[in-house]
């Protein structure tokens, strides 16, 4: 039997995740994207990092951030020198995200801070921080689940989806993706 309607009050599923505030703030975020950056041609990647850090990110020098790309809140971001968030790129990030030097968020690639606990009734909302460590190749159309670190210099293969920690200076693929090889350490 469904529950009736005078129940919904009490139903963790119709209640929302976020406070009305964030909503508002993620909704001026939103507009100020698509107004001052969406449009914008690919090499204005500086205009677009300010706007960024005028919404609280912490943004590193000589980021390429695209124009296409999605990210749901600035100000739980985090990117050291030198990292691209390429085209299509969606980053959720809810729990933080942390991008250090020289990452590579490939096309279409997909960051999800967040999941809920589906073994509950009351659906809670989950949330974890992704960091992705320096010489990280995240490829196109991969997806990174919440909580996950992807440790130096690992590769996760196109459309491949990993909800597990990333070994140093190794390549993975596949959906759930698993170990292919060691990738060449050139910092030694």
């Amino acid at each position: 039997m469904f529950p009736s309607r005078d129940s919904d009050l009490s139903d963790a599923f119709l209640k929302p995740s976020f406070p009305f505030r964030d909503k508002l703030r993620r909704f001026f975020w939103n507009i100020s994207w698509l107004m001052l950056c969406r449009w914008t041609p690919k090499p204005m990647h500086a205009w677009r990092a300010m706007v960024v850090r005028s919404f609280g990110a912490k943004i590193g020098r000589d980021n390429h951030i695209y124009p296409t790309c999605k990210i749901w809140a600035p100000w739980f971001l985090e990117t050291s020198d030198v990292v691209t968030i390429g085209p299509g790129v969606e980053v959720y990030n809810p729990g933080g995200v942390k991008m250090e030097h020289h990452s590579i968020l490939s096309q279409d690639s997909y960051l999800c801070g967040a999941t809920h606990d589906y073994n509950t009734i009351e659906f809670t909302y989950l949330k974890g921080q992704i960091i992705i460590e320096a010489y990280v190749w995240i490829c196109s159309k991969a997806v990174v689940l919440p909580g996950v670190t992807c440790k130096q210099g690992s590769v996760l293969g196109a459309a491949s989806v990993t909800s597990k920690d990333l070994e140093a200076w190794s390549v993975y693929a596949g959906n759930p993706c698993k170990f292919i090889k060691k990738r060449n350490n050139f910092l030694i």
